[in-house]
C-alpha cells in the first residue's frame, strides 16, 4: 500500500475516533490541564514556604531577612488566591458547557430575539456571569492581600469607579466589534474566518493607536516628566538609542498600588514613555535610566514586532480551525450544547481552547524570558549594568517579588528569569561598570 494511501487512511481514522469521542477528549485534556495548573500552583507554595527563612547567599547584602520572608508570604498568599480562582474558572467551564449552563442561555435568549440580537446578548450574558464571579476573588485579592501586605492604595469607591468605567468601556467598544465579528461569520461565506482575522487585526493596531491619548486617560492621570536630572539623562538615552515617542509622562499609580513599574504604550508615532510616580521615587537617575534601556532593548530587538506577529498568526489559525468546526454537529454535542449557530461556535471555541493549548505555556514563557536576556544585553552596551542590577533588586525589594520561585513553576509560567538567574547573567555581560 503506498504510503500517502496509509496516511490517508490513518488521518480518516484518527478524524472518526475524534468526533465520535470529543467529549471523552475535552475531559481528558481539562482534567490534565487542572491537574497540572494545581500540581503547579501547590509546588510553588510548598518551595516558597520551605526557602521563606533562608535568605539568597547572593542578595545577603542588598536586602534583609524581614523583606524576603514578607515577600515569600505576599506570594504564598496570592497563589493560594489563584487556586481557589482555578477551581472557579473550572467549575464554570464545565457548567456552561456539559452542565448545561449555555444551553439554557440558548433556550432563554433564542425565544426573545434572534439574529445578531442574539448573539451579543448571548456573549454579553456570559461576560457578566463570569465577571460576578470573578468579583469576590477581585476584591479580596485587592483588599485583603494587597492590603495585608502594605500595596493597597485602592478606596472601595475607586475599585467599583473603575470596574463601572470598564463595563461601559467594554459595552461601548465591544458591541459594535462583537455585531462585526458576527455578521462577517454568517455573511462571507466559506473564508469568513479570513475577514474576520482581517478585521480583529485591524482594530487591535488601532486599539493599540488609540490607548494611550483616549482610554488610559479615563483611568489615571498622565502628567508630563518634569525637567531635571532625570528627563535629561533619559532624553539622551533615547536619542543614543534613536527612539521617537511622542512624549515622556509620569501616571498616578500610587492612587491604586505603591508597586512601582514602567511601560511602553501606543504604536507608531503615538509612542508613550510612562512611569508609574512610585517607581520615580525608588530610583534614582542612573538606575531609571538603565530600567528604560531595557525597555528600549525590547523595542530595539523587535520584540514587540515579533509578538504581534505571533498574536496575529495564532489568531489566523485558531480561527481557521472554528472555521472548520463551524458546521460540525459533533463539536457541539461533544461539549454539551445540542444546537449549533455562529455565536455559540465562537463562545464554545473560545471557552474549551485554553484547556488544549495549555502545553504552550512553558514554550512562550521561554520565548518571553529570552526576549529578557536580549533586553539585558541591551540595556548594559547604553546604560551600565551595575545601575539596572541595583535597580532590579530594588524592585524586587520594594515589590516583594519572591526570589526563591519553585523551579518548575518558573519554568513553566513566568516570563521574567528568576531574580537570582537575571542578575548573574547581567554581572556576566561585558558591558557591566
Amino acid at each position: 500500500m503506498p504510503d500517502f494511501l496509509k496516511t490517508l487512511i490513518f488521518a480518516q481514522l484518527y478524524l472518526t475516533f475524534v468526533t465520535q469521542n470529543f467529549t471523552l477528549i475535552f475531559l481528558a485534556f481539562f482534567a490534565l490541564t487542572l491537574l497540572i495548573r494545581l500540581w503547579l500552583k501547590l509546588r510553588h507554595i510548598r518551595f516558597v514556604s520551605a526557602h521563606r527563612d533562608a535568605l539568597p547567599a547572593e542578595f545577603a547584602e542588598s536586602i534583609t531577612l524581614p523583606t524576603h520572608q514578607k515577600a515569600a508570604d505576599y506570594t504564598v498568599d496570592r497563589s493560594r488566591a489563584a487556586v481557589v480562582g482555578t477551581f472557579v474558572d473550572a467549575g464554570l467551564l464545565l457548567a456552561l458547557t456539559l452542565g448545561g449552563g449555555l444551553t439554557g442561555l440558548h433556550d432563554f435568549w433564542s425565544a426573545r430575539v434572534d439574529g445578531l440580537a442574539y448573539g451579543l446578548v448571548m456573549i454579553f450574558s456570559l461576560m457578566l456571569i463570569s465577571g460576578l464571579l470573578d468579583l469576590p476573588l477581585s476584591l479580596y485579592n485587592q483588599f485583603v492581600i494587597e492590603a495585608r501586605h502594605g500595596f493597597n492604595r485602592m478606596t472601595l469607591g475607586l475599585f467599583f469607579a473603575d470596574l463601572v468605567k470598564q463595563t461601559l468601556l467594554g459595552a461601548v467598544i465591544g458591541a459594535p466589534v462583537i455585531l462585526a465579528v458576527l455578521w462577517l461569520m454568517g455573511a462571507m461565506g466559506e473564508f469568513w474566518w479570513l475577514y474576520v482575522w482581517l478585521f480583529w487585526s485591524a482594530f487591535n493596531m488601532l486599539l493599540m493607536f488609540v490607548y494611550p491619548t483616549w482610554i488610559a486617560p479615563l483611568f489615571n492621570k498622565f502628567s508630563p516628566l518634569e525637567d531635571g536630572e532625570m528627563k535629561s539623562r533619559v532624553e539622551a538615552l533615547l536619542a543614543r538609542c534613536g527612539f521617537r515617542s511622542s512624549g515622556l509622562f509620569v501616571m498616578d499609580g500610587s492612587k491604586r498600588s505603591s508597586h512601582g513599574n514602567a511601560y511602553f504604550t501606543g504604536f507608531g508615532n503615538n509612542k508613550r514613555i510612562v512611569f508609574f510616580d512610585t517607581l520615580l521615587t525608588r530610583l534614582n537617575p542612573p538606575e531609571l535610566e538603565a530600567v528604560l534601556a531595557h525597555e528600549l532593548g525590547h523595542f530595539r530587538k523587535k520584540h514587540v514586532l515579533k509578538r504581534l506577529v505571533m498574536m496575529f498568526a495564532g489568531s489566523l489559525a485558531f480561527l481557521w480551525l472554528l472555521g472548520q468546526l463551524i458546521d460540525a454537529p459533533w463539536f457541539y454535542a461533544g461539549l454539551g450544547v445540542a444546537t449549533g449557530n455562529t455565536a455559540l461556535a465562537l463562545i464554545l471555541f473560545f471557552l474549551v481552547m485554553p484547556a488544549f493549548t495549555f502545553p504552550l505555556t512553558p514554550l512562550m514563557s521561554w520565548l518571553s524570558r529570552q526576549h529578557e536576556f536580549e533586553a539585558d544585553a541591551y540595556a548594559a552596551e547604553h546604560a551600565a549594568a551595575d545601575d539596572l542590577v541595583h535597580a532590579l533588586v530594588k524592585l524586587y525589594r520594594d515589590n516583594a517579588s519572591t526570589l526563591t520561585p519553585d523551579p518548575l513553576h518558573s519554568l513553566f509560567y513566568d516570563s521574567h528569569p528568576p531574580a537570582a538567574q537575571r542578575i548573574a547573567h547581567l554581572q556576566l555581560l561585558p558591558g557591566k561598570a
